[in-house]
């Protein structure tokens, strides 16, 4: 539930319109290819997950089997992924909010709802954990009806409805209005989507029993995920024109609006809400577990190592926090702005960190197998191994043919160069303390 909570957030309730305005109907290719991939990446992950539980999961694996840089580069990407991915759920929850009572400034809001969960991710892990679980499960609940509800629209099953079948799929400019191109830029938006289903392995590690919790989370969530995203999206081509402005302002909303069932479009927009505080609040849980490994390994200020008794690391967490008032004010400074910008720049950072995922897997496979520690195993290894990883590959080459794409795979590209720049010189710092200190 855990890893549906923080899947399930601004992604599919926001960044759903940005999606869709970007390559029309198309975009359900972006969210089968982006569903493929996942699929891949998340076995591969269980797969290590299991043998080797860890709360800096795939940081921990990726300095298993390629190298320490390695682990300390895609930790500290991760986990300003994740502050970025904070700032997207708070602008849109604290949005929805003030226009709700719009004499209560939006940043206020924000503030507000940030001070909540820190208090909730300080609490303690099993109170935490319940708290998402029945957050998670709302959200689960609410897209079942919207599923059935607009399965009602398109076939016109409701009162004062007509069917409206197929005509927006093909409507306006084609299925690919805006091009096949497109499909690509779309991709970006949809794997931010799919983003946060990797705190599945991050959570299990803190399970009673991490290897049967990761395997069983692995094959169940990631097809849960697939339903509720693709049949949601399919939902919101099929029922509403491509280019419609409603979609921009709340895609959910726009579709439960045509149901004409009193309250109906006002409930799903205070689900909205919650889908996103979840969301939020898991990925503070993210942040932190990932900032507490990676100074549990030497990679980070050993004050983040430092946890309460009820085994809470709290410094993460509080500087998890920190960080996320950083975007209250760009909740002030950029409201309009901010949430387009950090879903692309949230896209291309997972990518490169499915890449290290596949790298990772195919390297330490071997040892895991020899140690006898493979309870779960990735499919055709190591042929579906190699091709998942040749197809995140081509997804950046496809993301370079796009103007925006490339200009955020290039801004990720500069910030993975700035933490490994960071790494080597630290490493260089700490050689030569080591030559200069005397000798006893």
């Amino acid at each position: 539930m855990m890893g549906l909570g923080s899947a399930i957030g601004a992604g599919l309730f926001l960044g759903t319109g940005t999606g869709i305005r970007t390559a029309g109907p198309a975009i359900l290719l972006s969210y089968a290819i982006a569903g493929v991939l996942v699929v891949l990446v998340m076995r591969m992950l269980a797969e290590m997950a299991a043998a080797l539980p860890s709360s800096g999961s795939f940081s921990t694996y990726a300095e298993e089997g390629i190298g320490r840089w390695a682990g300390f580069t895609l930790g500290w990407v991760y986990w300003f992924t994740l502050i970025m991915v904070l700032g997207v759920e708070l602008t849109g929850a604290s949005s929805i909010v003030h226009s709700w009572i719009p004499a209560v400034p939006q940043w206020t809001v924000a503030l507000t709802l940030i001070a909540f969960f820190a208090a909730v991710n300080l609490v303690g892990v099993r109170n935490f954990g319940e708290f998402e679980f029945w957050f998670a499960a709302l959200k689960v609940a609410v897209i079942v009806v919207f599923l059935v509800v607009g399965t009602a629209l398109v076939f016109g099953l409701l009162p004062g409805t007509e069917p409206v079948g197929f005509t927006n799929l093909l409507g306006e400019g084609g299925f690919a209005p805006n091009g096949v191109g497109q499909v690509a830029a779309g991709l970006l938006v949809v794997v931010f989507a799919f983003g946060g289903i990797e705190i599945v392995t991050i959570a299990a590690a803190e399970s009673d029993d991490p290897q049967r919790s990761i395997a069983a989370a692995a094959r169940s969530v990631v097809w849960r995920i697939m339903l509720f995203y693709v049949g949601s999206v399919a939902i919101m081509v099929l029922v509403l024109p491509w280019n419609s402005p409603a979609l921009l302002a709340g895609p959910f909303v726009a579709v439960l609006e045509l149901a004409n069932i009193p309250g109906l479009a006002l409930m799903m927009e205070i689900v909205v809400v919650v889908a996103l505080m979840s969301a939020f609040n898991a990925n503070i849980y993210g942040t932190s577990r990932m900032a507490f490994s990676l100074a549990q390994r030497g990679d980070g200020p050993p004050s983040l190592t430092h946890v309460s008794r009820q085994d809470v690391p709290v410094t993460a967490v509080l500087v998890s926090v920190v960080f996320a008032l950083v975007s209250v004010l760009l909740n002030w400074l950029l409201p309009d702005q901010l949430l387009g910008l950090l879903l692309n720049a949230v896209g291309s950072s997972l990518v490169v960190i499915w890449i290290v995922i596949a790298i990772s897997q195919l390297r330490l496979r071997r040892r895991l197998e020899a140690e006898g520690l493979l309870t779960v195993r990735v499919w055709g290894f190591p042929y579906l191994s190699w091709l998942t990883l040749a197809l995140l590959v081509g997804l950046v080459g496809l993301m370079l043919t796009d103007d925006a794409a490339r200009a955020q795979v290039f801004a990720t590209a500069v910030l993975v160069g700035i933490v490994v720049a960071i790494y080597v010189t630290r490493e260089r710092v700490r050689a030569r303390r080591g030559r200069l200190a005397p000798h006893r």
